[in-house]
């Protein structure tokens, strides 16, 4: 079977010591909002739009930029985490998978207003660290990843 892979950026939003979260009718497990990066963006462009259109929100990027650049290199912000995640399994094998950049943004609000086409408002909930430690509809790297943005951006402020 041959595995398909598409790049993908996906961000843990947080506001006031919570990410946002939703149960993805797709895929069936919580996840933070994310997506496929568009052939004319980059991935941190991805990120923000992907939280605009998911969440309705305009955050800003908590991101480490590079310092090297020159005539032909522009430093870009860095995701907090690179990962492949399996998407498509089968007893065949893995037919599809996402090269994942992970990002971490803050919100200025909770007030959730997604585009048309996207889940409605209540899909989304608000976790904050003791809720992910907690809720055992979360699989472990959500957990972890969502842990680690809360404290990164807290320690940003």
């Amino acid at each position: 079977m041959e595995t398909t892979r598409h790049f993908t950026a996906t961000t843990y939003v947080v506001h006031e010591g919570a990410v946002a979260l939703h149960e993805h009718d797709g895929v069936g497990t919580w996840l933070p909002p994310g997506g496929h990066v568009d052939r004319d963006e980059l991935p941190h462009e991805t990120a923000v739009r992907e939280v605009r259109e998911e969440l309705g929100i305009d955050v800003e990027l908590v991101a480490e930029v590079g310092d090297v650049e020159g005539n032909t290199v522009e430093p870009l912000p860095q995701p907090r985490h690179f990962q492949l995640a399996d998407v498509n399994v089968t007893e065949q094998g893995v037919g599809h998978q996402h090269v994942d950049m992970v990002y971490y943004a803050r919100a200025p609000h909770r007030e959730v207003d997604p585009a048309d086409g996207e889940q409605p408002a209540e899909a989304w909930t608000w976790f904050d660290g003791e809720d992910l430690a907690t809720d055992d509809r979360l699989d472990a790297d959500v957990v972890a990843i969502g842990r680690r943005a809360i404290e990164a951006v807290s320690d940003r402020r």
